[in-house]
């Protein structure tokens, strides 16, 4: 197979990329970004079917016998207001490509247009564009409508500023972690500042609920095991001579083990309610389930590095040694078939990047 990649080549990627860019759209919004890759797709002779809420996007190119070989892209933006001020820079207000979706579908679409042209590909290419990963929603609903119908194995990447370009991170084992979300409700009973004595104070509940919820990690969980319990929204109270009656926590828990993460949650739950006895508030613990740890098989990864070798060089494949506490709604797709999660590094030299 001869790579195709020529001057010409890589100016149209550059300009999807960029095209991309300008027009970010949120999660299950995704459009205008559907029917550019159905465009381009079609450009190169490759059928597709829209699939979850119409913006995804599932096609197949031929190959030998046995079973898919998928690969899958991201397509969502964020809600953030983009500062660059790029050429390229987001035409939507308070919507902007700032997690480099629109370099994962661009990549995507590259190679399916070089797949497209070799007639001798030892098996059959399936390509997933994913709608809604920042929601940790697209994989499974891709899943549910047969994305991964007759697929043997699968692959998927995300640019990383940590790593030089030109690097392929193929790690084993652990590479992110779940995602768990809650919100605690506390009612107490409000009243005047100058008369605590007849209250109960919802802000003062909730403050040692937050204190309360560090130990967690600290001194329940091995410190050999990765997790974090944060609290990144406190609610409370409507005047500064009121004491406050309601007050709302929300936050999030992460773990790369299954065991810990249970572990987590039920302590969540306990720590709440055992505060809320305490002090005499109505605690309620809602929790959202979101993505499981995702979990690069040894095998995978030994297939994946080969690949990365082959292109990029044996000096440029590193692995992590740490993994990352974000989550990656790919990990759905590896609960139900192999495959391997890299990291595609995209550090500009002399640049410093954002977090």
């Amino acid at each position: 197979m001869t790579t195709g990649i020529d001057a010409a080549f890589t100016d149209r990627l550059v300009a999807t990329r960029r095209d991309l860019h300008r027009h970010p759209e949120l999660s299950w919004q995704e459009r205008r970004t559907s029917e550019q890759i159905h465009q381009a797709l079609e450009r190169v002779g490759i059928r597709t079917r829209r699939v979850a809420a119409g913006t995804g996007v599932i096609a197949d190119i031929p190959g030998g016998d046995g079973p898919f070989v998928a690969l899958r892209a991201d397509m969502d933006a964020l809600p953030i207001t983009e500062e660059t001020g790029l050429p390229f820079t987001s035409i939507h207000d308070g919507v902007m490509h700032a997690c480099g979706h629109d370099a994962h579908t661009s990549m995507l679409l590259g190679a399916a247009e070089l797949l497209s042209g070799d007639g001798n590909l030892p098996a059959p290419v399936r390509l997933i564009f994913q709608p809604a990963e920042e929601q940790g929603a697209g994989a499974k609903a891709m899943i549910e409508e047969g994305a991964l119908d007759g697929v043997g194995m699968i692959f998927g990447g995300h640019v990383d500023r940590h790593f030089p370009t030109g690097n392929v991170v193929v790690t084993e084992g652990v590479v992110n972690a779940s995602t768990d979300a809650f919100r605690i409700e506390i009612a107490g009973r409000g009243g005047h500042a100058a008369r605590p004595h007849e209250s109960v104070d919802a802000v003062v509940v909730a403050s040692l609920l937050v204190m309360s919820l560090q130990t967690v990690v600290s001194r329940e969980v091995d410190p050999v095991h990765p997790s974090v319990v944060t609290i990144g929204r406190f609610v409370a109270g409507s005047a500064p001579n009121v004491i406050a009656g309601h007050a709302l926590l929300e936050g999030t828990i992460r773990a790369q083990e299954r065991e810990v993460r249970q572990h987590l949650v039920d302590a969540v739950h306990r720590i709440a309610n055992s505060v809320g006895q305490l002090h005499g508030a109505d605690v309620q613990v809602t929790l959202t389930e979101g993505t499981p740890p995702l979990v690069n098989p040894p095998h995978m990864v030994t297939l994946a590095r080969q690949a990365a070798h082959a292109v990029v060089g044996p000096g440029h494949v590193p692995s992590l040694h740490i993994a990352n506490m974000g989550g990656e709604d790919f990990s759905y797709y590896l609960d139900q078939v192999p495959g391997c999660y890299v990291r595609f590094g995209a550090q500009v030299p002399g640049r410093e990047g954002y977090p």
